[in-house]
């Protein structure tokens, strides 16, 4: 999506280490609406014959994302939450998902009630790294049953090995914006 493409060039800044990429000022921190409608728009285009019914992220950032997509497919988005509240009644699925960014392990969940083995899940986030996040809500999605149509990513570090390691699995991956590599002369793209 040259769109997203042109965003990551010219307001996304890669850290110090060239490992991470901060796109806080329009993806995942501040949101630029516009763009996100894009976004959606374009998940629709590559998903619409898949017959979902159910759209799953994981808190925080991919819950905006999630939200712009849902409204073309017209279907609810649910996501996996990273810890318990009271205001969770009941079973929950569960997956340990270490996150990259943050350098911690999550027990995200979802509640059983919101998650039916007839459901057919398009995962939409906004990273693709080593793809335990993903990994993860796979495994939620499976728990329950219920099929995975595919997932639905902004950006993936192709450089890295968690899209390589999901396709190999049959799930079927589309990145809005692959990124080969990265570092002081900026982004290069897949």
């Amino acid at each position: 999506m040259k769109l997203l493409e042109e965003r990551i060039r010219r307001d996304g800044k890669i850290r110090e280490d060239g490992a991470v990429l901060k796109v806080d000022s329009f993806l995942n921190h501040q949101i630029d609406v516009g763009l996100y409608n894009e976004i959606g728009k374009e998940f629709f285009r590559l998903f619409a014959d898949e017959r979902v019914t159910k759209i799953l992220t994981i808190e925080a950032s991919g819950i905006g994302i999630a939200c712009i997509a849902g409204q073309y497919f017209d279907v609810p988005v649910l996501f996996a939450k990273k810890s318990k509240s009271k205001n969770i009644d009941g079973g929950v699925y569960t997956a340990r998902v270490e996150s990259f960014t943050h350098g911690k392990v999550y027990d995200v969940m979802v509640a059983k009630e919101f998650l039916r083995p007839e459901d057919r899940v398009l995962i939409i986030d906004d990273f693709l790294a080593n793809g335990a996040a993903l990994d993860g809500l796979i495994q939620i999605v499976r728990e329950a049953g219920a099929t995975v149509v595919g997932a639905g990513i902004c950006i993936e570090k192709a450089f890295q090995s968690g899209g390589e390691r999901i396709r190999a699995k049959g799930v079927r991956v589309e990145a809005l914006a692959r990124i080969k590599s990265m570092g002081e002369d900026g982004v290069e793209f897949c």
